[in-house]
């Protein structure tokens, strides 16, 4: 069948591709996928996409990502090159690599691996037909699509995804790496669906990586369920680099159970518009969850990041830390809401976001917000956006520094409160590269820079203490 072809993408196109398509979009789906199925849509198609008269959406305008005129691949790709297509430019890191090209996954072995110790990763399709229970036992139970009419969008048209699953008791052996590419000669609208489920006491590592090869313009609706069983670990990484025509609607929900513990980490390094969507859930008590953000916008690119965290249950820690550096006419978008419910007693929740701004023109909108209902809490929020220090400035340029080279050293100080927390040795070092390199690239000054990529030693040699910049 060939690719459903769209010119603009409005609600009552997507009604018509769903109704003439249906049949397609559940043929892996058992009877209870296909009620949650037809429920989505009916929410779309009440909701419709969000737009500026809402309050979470008022600073972020889509009405141009709209303008263009999209594809819809109704099936996969054939005779793609999983070598190619999907190669790690993360030297000496050592990852299971699973691939998604435009939406859809693609295998080099089997589109479904069982692997001795239990740990199940592939197709999300495939799963819906070889694990049918164990995916209605997950799929679409914390996702809101009631809510949000990406999400329900999503549910309604997602046919293939990526599916994790580690049993309780079972330590992935090496990080898992999701590459999830868009590559094609024509504009695409995607929807694809990630379930991941680690299982009591188990622990995943999982690096998400969001990239484009062209210059082509799509627009990807993701949505990522993980589900962390009782003093379950997910260290898990959300690296965006998309070219300047890309739109990205990313939806990731996270629910804790008892004594559960998240690190998540999301990088964004390029991308046209970039929403990042984070709901997090308590859901018993004693879990533990920070979340680090850092994105890096220039000319007219566009990052929001909206993170809600739920608690839900007593004794439970989170901490939000996101920063941005924006140039030319770049904007940012921070949102921050932590509710603390009524018995939610000696809760502990932190929000920080800080921002630099290179030039006048650059924009930042940040709104942390605390939202509690009982008194034995610690809970703190705070908000910083400004130019460069100039005391900073001044004690590098004391030590012969140039003003310029003196501008990357605070900016890179500044991002790698960020990047420093990544815990996988190999990953931290590259993305330590790719922030410097994205810097360079502002600034044009790569023949003088001090920030050699892959070898600090060279910072050792000048004589700053970098604690003070």
């Amino acid at each position: 069948m060939q690719p459903e072809i769209n010119n603009k993408i409005t609600p009552e196109r997507l009604a018509g591709l769903f109704e003439k398509n249906q049949a397609l979009l559940s043929i892996h789906d058992t009877a209870a996928l296909t009620e949650i199925r037809n429920k989505a849509f009916a929410f779309f198609m009440k909701l419709g996409f969000p737009d500026t008269s809402m309050e979470s959406w008022r600073l972020t305008d889509l009405k141009e990502s709209f303008e263009r005129g999209y594809d819809y691949q109704l099936q996969p790709m054939k005779d793609v090159d999983f070598q190619k297509v999907f190669r790690c430019n993360i030297p000496h890191l050592d990852t299971a690599v699973i691939g998604q090209l435009n939406g859809w996954f693609v295998s080099k072995d089997v589109p479904l691996m069982t692997l001795g110790n239990g740990i199940i990763m592939g197709s999300l399709a495939e799963a819906r037909k070889i694990y049918p229970q164990l995916i209605e036992k997950y799929y679409g139970t914390i996702a809101d699509d009631s809510a949000d009419g990406f999400t329900a969008l999503n549910t309604a048209f997602a046919q293939d995804g990526v599916f994790i699953y580690v049993p309780d008791n079972v330590k992935s052996p090496k990080p898992v790496q999701l590459i999830n590419v868009i590559h094609h000669g024509e504009s695409l609208f995607l929807q694809s669906r990630n379930l991941i489920v680690v299982g009591a006491s188990a622990k995943l590592s999982l690096v998400h990586c969001d990239d484009s090869y062209n210059h082509q313009a799509s627009f990807s609706n993701i949505v990522t369920e993980v589900h962390l069983g009782d003093h379950g670990m997910l260290d898990h990484y959300k690296l965006q680099n998309l070219n300047n025509s890309s739109t990205l609607i990313s939806s990731v929900y996270f629910r804790l159970e008892t004594a559960a513990n998240l690190e998540s980490h999301y990088i964004s390094l390029n991308g046209s518009m970039l929403r990042n969507n984070i709901r997090l859930l308590f859901n018993g008590p004693h879990g533990n969850a920070n979340i680090y953000g850092i994105y890096l916008m220039d000319r007219k690119q566009h990052a929001d990041n909206q993170v809600f965290v739920d608690h839900a249950y007593p004794d439970c820690t989170s901490n939000e830390m996101f920063k941005g550096i924006l140039d030319e006419h770049a904007r940012a978008v921070f949102n921050g809401h932590v509710l603390v419910r009524r018995n939610s007693t000696r809760t502990d929740a932190r929000q920080t976001n800080k921002n630099i701004l290179l030039t006048d023109t650059a924009r930042v909108n940040s709104k942390p917000f605390l939202e509690i209902y009982n008194d034995d809490v610690k809970c703190s929020h705070g908000s910083t956006t400004g130019q460069l220090d100039a005391e900073s400035m001044f004690y590098l340029r004391q030590r012969g520094i140039g003003e310029e080279t003196a501008r990357m050293l605070l900016m890179f100080a500044f991002a790698d409160e960020i990047v420093s927390k990544i815990a996988i040795p190999q990953l931290r070092q590259r993305i330590e590269d790719m922030v410097k390199k994205r810097l360079q690239g502002e600034l044009q000054i790569c023949e003088q820079c001090v920030l050699h990529c892959s070898t600090p030693e060279h910072l050792k040699d000048i004589n700053i203490d970098l604690l003070k910049i």
